[in-house]
């Protein structure tokens, strides 16, 4: 972005003429597109740091960063220089070892929590809960059961999407030993408690999933430290300590899955670092290569022994371009200061939406940590009732004025680059203020 850019710069309504051919001519092939593009199906061209461009010309914040993936930016220069050297030397030769690989592991494990030393790679959050699911049954001895939230989103291959609530009448039964416990999300309790009277009975009822429908083959819990895909769930500071503890004493394996939540998204490179917990296995993926396709699991040094045992390697995982995006990402979380930049801006967006909040009569809550952010709308705040159309207009009218950013019914959620900067957010967020007061008129509130 030049200083004399203009940004947003919205010079033909969108999605522009250009964007409905190109998507015209994907879409007779490409089927079963989210929500962000069938709610507004721009086509974008080019993206640099915290700005993305479409093909009519138009420019737009980010404040998705391709759903959570690209940390540091659209094209980071150290990240594309890295990635660009392997795309012409070496693109693949399965698992075998490369210098890079040996690099970027080396990298990675300093920046693991605890004695989370035993790694494997692979190309999407799915691929590696599955993975890590199968790591837990190997060191647990074939024991299968594992225990998650209401809520959450661990993936969208069988085992993962039966611990998550994904599914709909085309989605069914559930993966065998895959139950759901209720979600201790304070601002919605499931459970219809208050805070802190209800003294977390929500970690009682987990208790009573475990074990009462377990049949003694229970070998896990696995869960997000921040819900994401059910709008930025921040829990209180007692649960992940008290989940872990759960699993300790049944002698059950804690998955803290940071898919979403890692890399420094929270303002700590991984979420459960604001705990004081190290879990058993500890999922990532996302943010880790700036946007480029990798995930992958760590598993405590006691128990690495597993992922000789269990047939860990894939086809793409790890491969040289992969651990080159990956090497030189973390590179740049050491030497930009990308932690100290995430809480600055993130204290600076949360303060905002907090007086955006009293000014509103259909902002419930907001909620986040860092850049992991969230508000939600609702018809009346006494009874928090969701607004879904509400949340459609937000979304629709805030991306035709210039910010690109995620709906999830009567969520909106917020991630930009971990690199935003506070004039942009700035621009953002007032952006998405014009669009609140517009919805409150359109639906009758003043």
């Amino acid at each position: 972005m030049s200083e004399k850019e203009k940004i947003p710069n919205i010079v033909i309504n969108p999605p522009g003429p250009k964007s409905e051919e190109w998507h015209n001519r994907a879409s007779a092939h490409m089927k079963g597109y989210s929500s962000q593009v069938k709610q507004f199906p721009v086509v974008f061209e080019s993206g640099r740091g915290n700005i993305l461009y479409d093909v009519d010309g138009n420019s737009y914040i980010d404040f998705s960063a391709g759903i959570y993936c690209t940390s540091t930016g659209h094209c980071h220069p150290k990240i594309v220089e890295k990635t660009r050297e392997y795309v012409g030397k070496l693109m693949n030769c399965h698992d075998f070892t490369t210098p890079i690989k040996a690099m970027f592991m080396e990298k990675l494990a300093e920046h693991l929590p605890g004695d989370l030393s035993g790694i494997q790679l692979f190309n999407g959050g799915s691929e590696a809960v599955e993975a890590a699911i199968r790591a837990v049954r190997t060191v647990k001895d074939g024991k299968y059961e594992v225990f998650s939230f209401w809520g959450d989103w661990h993936g969208k291959t069988t085992q993962s999407m039966s611990l998550s609530s994904l599914g709909n009448y085309y989605f069914g039964p559930r993966f065998t030993g895959s139950h759901l416990s209720a979600t201790p999300n304070c601002y919605r309790c499931p459970l219809k408690q208050q805070y802190p009277e209800c003294k977390l009975i929500c970690m009682d009822v987990l208790e009573g999933t475990i074990d009462k429908e377990g049949t003694g083959m229970q070998a896990a819990v696995c869960m997000e430290p921040i819900q994401g895909y059910s709008g930025s769930v921040v829990y209180k500071d007692e649960i992940m300590p008290r989940v872990k503890q759960i699993c300790e004493k049944r002698g059950m394996f804690l998955v803290d899955d940071e898919v979403l939540a890692g890399f420094g998204r929270t303002g700590k490179m991984f979420c459960c670092e604001y705990y004081d917990v190290v879990p058993d296995i500890i999922v990532f993926g996302k943010g880790v290569a700036g946007g480029f396709p990798i995930s992958g699991f760590a598993i405590k040094k006691e128990y690495d022994w597993a992922l000789e045992k269990m047939s860990a390697s894939t086809t793409y995982g790890g491969n040289p371009m992969a651990c080159a995006a990956g090497y030189a990402t973390l590179q740049v979380f050491e030497e930009e200061n990308i932690l100290e930049n995430v809480n600055k801006v993130g204290k600076f967006i949360m303060d905002k939406l907090s007086k955006m909040k009293q000014s509103h009569k259909i902002i419930g809550d907001v909620r986040g940590k860092g850049l992991l952010l969230a508000i939600d709308l609702v018809k009346d705040i006494s009874t928090k009732e969701p607004f879904t159309e509400a949340g459609k207009f937000v979304y629709e009218n805030a991306f035709s004025k210039g910010v690109a950013w995620i709906p999830a019914g009567n969520i909106l959620r917020l991630a930009p680059a971990l690199i935003m900067t506070e004039e942009l957010a700035d621009k953002a967020l007032d952006i998405i203020d014009e669009s609140i007061t517009e919805a409150e008129k359109k639906f009758g509130y003043f």
